[in-house]
């Protein structure tokens, strides 16, 4: 194109700075032989992914605060199991966006720097519509209602927790609302059912059931207290995404269990942020 523009008569200017400008009898400008230096794009990440997201609640986890991760090892914490190539492109780009920090050698690895950014960015992308959500209405109320959510953990735990509100009530009592939330897998929802001689409702509901796209919501659940019995609940992290996005009240809970949960556990780790 300059040797165009040249036997043309015309003056020309490229993107890497090479040039011929020309105003006969008052200026001439040349400069050539400079290259096109192309910015590389930074890694991008879809957080949102189901893949995405066991790699994100390994890291959040308060449990897991102070370690310090390779690749290997964060692939093999994730449940189920992430890819090293999944975990690699999605370090740089959490390294890119200042959550993790490279540890300098001999220290190979990285650890978490910034909890409440990542979570933060999670929340954000997180697809909490892809959860099904079912109402159901018992007129079972109080302890027999504990009662039967206590054997349907114990029939399947792993498979169904207290959720959301519910689970907050464990984790930094704030709201008080009437229904129970809990999470429950597609397979089982004949069995709780049964055990909660529950009918699924159009409206009226006071059982909220997801039943979850991603089985990563029972990441690190944890198990409830004596007085509400064996049913595990959400892990605080799993909690707060939540409800952030289940509307009512849920952003104020999701406030507070950051600040009563999330954030002393954070420090008590180390990973401040």
């Amino acid at each position: 194109m300059a040797q165009v523009c040249e036997e043309q008569g015309w003056s020309w200017y490229d993107l890497a700075g090479n040039c011929r400008l020309s105003l006969p009898g008052v200026l001439e400008v040349q400069r050539s032989g400079h290259r096109l230096k192309r910015r590389q794009r930074p890694p991008r990440a879809n957080l949102g992914t189901t893949e995405a997201a066991r790699v994100i609640r390994a890291l959040l986890v308060p449990e897991n605060a102070n370690l310090r991760w390779t690749q290997r090892t964060l692939s093999e914490a994730c449940k189920p199991k992430a890819s090293i190539g999944l975990v690699n492109k999605l370090a740089r780009y959490l390294r890119d966006e200042g959550y993790l920090e490279y540890l300098p050698l001999p220290d190979e690895g990285f650890r978490l720097r910034d909890p409440v950014g990542l979570l933060t960015a999670w929340r954000e992308s997180y697809r909490f519509d892809r959860h099904k959500r079912l109402g159901y209405f018992t007129l079972m109320q109080g302890q027999k209602l504990q009662t039967a959510l206590s054997e349907l953990g114990e029939k399947r735990q792993g498979n169904v927790a207290y959720a959301a509100f519910s689970a907050a009530d464990f984790q930094a009592p704030h709201v008080r609302q009437p229904k129970t939330w809990l999470y429950v897998s597609g397979s089982d929802l004949p069995l709780m059912e049964r055990l909660l001689e529950a009918k699924p409702v159009d409206s009226g509901e006071n059982l909220v059931i997801l039943v979850p796209w991603d089985e990563g919501v029972f990441f690190l659940a944890a198990p409830g207290s004596d007085k509400r019995g064996l049913m595990q609940s959400t892990h605080p992290v799993q909690t707060y995404v939540d409800l952030c996005h289940v509307g009512g009240r849920g952003t104020e809970a999701a406030a507070a269990l950051l600040e009563k949960s999330l954030l002393p556990a954070w420090n008590r780790g180390g990973a401040t942020g």
